[in-house]
């Protein structure tokens, strides 16, 4: 029998990595909430930074470097990379995701120019389902008013550099966190927003081509999504 192989090699080697091993000794550094991959949900978290020790007996005796930083889970107390912070909580991406409907709503609606009812009201549904709930149809045109009185008459124009700043701010943290599925529905709510009072101004094309872009959606995409919003269902 190779030496380290059956009951007696395996007790052997848990001997001896009683006395001989490495130690790490954490240190936090910071906290926080995150979304653990571990537990599937919100919870807090440490960050910690690590020295390695070289052990004997269990006791640390000489000083092998340092490991981390990592995060550990408050709940589950599993270890993940700092990169793991780079996802959103549920309650933040929920949050991303309920104000890039509301920001593509406007956008939509001070391209069209005129606030019809018809665009008002798809408009308003839609930023309800998205979170905001006492959302009124009064609310969103007075926004584009405000809109259009804080940046000169953009309204039932190309997009603006100033609303195509905000969708941008609004929509690029966001697309990174959703997959394809998700990214076409948001540009599709703009379009049935844009089509409630009929067909698409050049000004609401070129504000769906923004939303379009800054949720990173190739141009032939673009240009199929807005054609198939078109065809009744």
């Amino acid at each position: 029998m190779l030496p380290g192989r059956g009951p007696n090699g395996r007790a052997a080697a848990t001997r001896l990595s009683r006395l001989l091993g490495t130690r790490t000794s954490w240190t936090p550094v910071g906290d926080g909430e995150f979304f653990c991959p571990g537990c599937g949900g919100d919870r807090n978290y440490q960050r910690l930074t690590g020295h390695r020790r070289f052990a004997l007996f269990g006791v640390p005796v000489l000083p092998r470097g340092e490991t981390g930083p990592v995060v550990e889970c408050a709940a589950c107390r599993r270890h993940f990379g700092t990169d793991v912070l780079d996802h959103p909580t549920t309650t933040r991406f929920s949050a991303m995701l309920r104000d890039a409907v509301h920001t593509v709503a406007l956008a939509v609606l001070a391209a069209g120019g005129t606030c019809s009812r018809a665009s008002l009201e798809t408009a308003t549904a839609a930023v309800r389902a998205a979170g905001f709930d006492d959302c009124t149809e009064e609310q969103l045109a007075a926004l584009v008013e405000a809109l259009e009185a804080d940046t000169g008459r953009f309204t039932g124009e190309p997009c603006a550099a100033g609303l195509a700043i905000e969708l941008h701010e609004a929509l690029d943290p966001l697309a990174p966190h959703l997959a394809a599925p998700g990214r076409e529905s948001i540009l599709l709510q703009g379009a049935r927003i844009a089509l409630a009072d009929g067909p698409y101004t050049p000004a609401e094309r070129d504000a769906l081509t923004t939303v379009g872009a800054a949720l990173t959606i190739c141009s032939d995409d673009v240009t199929r999504l807005l054609a198939a919003a078109r065809t009744p269902s």
